[in-house]
């Protein structure tokens, strides 16, 4: 069983779950999630294609008063 998430360049990433037979379907798997905004990286592993992926936070939106 792959690892759920691994830690590269101090950044954490997700493993989607999936083990792809073939790089192609890797490939397109990764392409839907970069059209979610996910940053993607594909490995080979014992001869499984995984993909891996995180969300950069690019805007925080606070609700309320802010805490004195």
């Amino acid at each position: 069983m792959p690892e759920s998430y691994k830690v590269i360049e101090g950044y954490k990433w997700m493993w989607d779950g999936a083990e792809y037979e073939e790089e192609a379907k890797a490939k397109e798997a990764e392409d839907g999630y970069k059209q979610e905004n996910f940053e993607t990286q594909i490995f080979e592993e014992e001869g499984k294609w995984l993909v891996y992926m995180r969300r950069v936070v690019t805007e925080v939106v606070v609700e309320g008063d802010a805490p004195v």
